[in-house]
């Protein structure tokens, strides 16, 4: 950081792509904190920023940059960030934050070697919702959880092929938002009991899974994600309390308890997240909680995997 701890965090994005001009830059534009000096990735550029097509080259290029967000698919975000933690910049990661749980484990070793911070984003935890949720399960017991996390992949990945190689995650891409909220909101941590994982004959990721949860208490989590979706998009929680039925809606924008509505409030997930980026770097600290990508692996080492058709964009 510079030594005028007011002064703007000079970041450089690596990745330009459709997250990054939907919300990435949207959310620095508008934060006083940052000022966006530079950019790498081999197809995305950005006007009136500096540009390069490779982030070695913008870290030699540009020394007054003292952060990054690393925006590419997560196979290849791991190399990226060591570079850059390497080169005494700050990170923030994308969510997920790497391809396996090692890479973001020596990745958070390495920030705190260089004395710089790292974040691993969950967006999802930032949903309007998601708050009021925690403190409502944190005030009654407790009985059972039903996620139901199904979207269109063709609608929101098309012709995407990183996403279903190895490493991409598949419907754990999206269902990876799923976990961290309910890794947030519940009291106590939950551990796989079960899962059945359905790869496309001709895909190297799940394209569903169904996955069977609970808690030191026996408090059982069922979650239920699936990319074939169509028509209406499904992003709910639902939980069984003594005081009442908790229903957080429409990926946490909504909250309601016995279908009354307590809460609705304008989506502000990016530039929650950039927020809590800047806090962090001024209090020199980092922010990792793997919980989320914790339960991939789960899946991954105890699912049962089931193959189904061919899955064609």
């Amino acid at each position: 950081m510079s030594s005028n701890p007011s002064a703007p965090i000079q970041l450089g994005i690596v990745g330009v792509g459709k997250i990054v001009r939907d919300q990435h830059l949207p959310s620095i534009a508008a934060n006083s904190d940052y000022s966006l000096i530079a950019t790498a990735s081999r197809n995305g550029t950005v006007d009136g920023v500096q540009s390069f097509t490779a982030i070695e080259d913008m870290i030699a290029a540009v020394p007054d940059m003292n952060a990054v967000s690393l925006c590419m698919p997560p196979q290849y975000r791991y190399e990226a960030a060591y570079k850059a933690l390497s080169a005494g910049k700050h990170v923030f990661l994308e969510k997920p934050p790497g391809a396996t749980l090692s890479e973001v484990h020596d990745l958070e070793a390495l920030a705190k070697s260089k004395g710089v911070s790292l974040f691993a984003s969950w967006h999802s935890r930032y949903a309007p919702g998601v708050e009021a949720a925690k403190a409502f399960l944190a005030s009654t017991k407790i009985n059972s959880m039903h996620v139901i996390w199904k979207e269109d992949v063709r609608h929101w990945h098309p012709n995407q092929d990183w996403i279903w190689q190895a490493g991409g995650l598949g419907v754990f891409d999206p269902g990876i938002n799923a976990l961290s909220i309910v890794t947030h909101i519940l009291p106590r941590a939950i551990f796989l009991t079960s899962a059945t994982l359905e790869f496309p004959e001709n895909r190297d990721a799940p394209i569903a899974a169904d996955l069977h949860f609970k808690d030191a208490t026996d408090v059982p989590v069922h979650a239920e994600l699936d990319w074939r979706q169509t028509g209406k998009q499904s992003w709910d929680i639902i939980v069984e309390t003594d005081a009442g039925t908790m229903r957080l809606a429409d990926g946490g924008a909504k909250l309601f308890v016995d279908e009354e509505l307590k809460l609705a409030e304008p989506e502000a997930e990016y530039p929650s997240l950039y927020r809590r980026f800047a806090e962090i770097v001024k209090a020199g600290t980092s922010d990792v909680d793997l919980a989320p990508l914790r339960h991939v692996a789960d899946a991954f080492m105890l699912g049962k995997r089931k193959f189904v058709e061919a899955f064609h964009d």
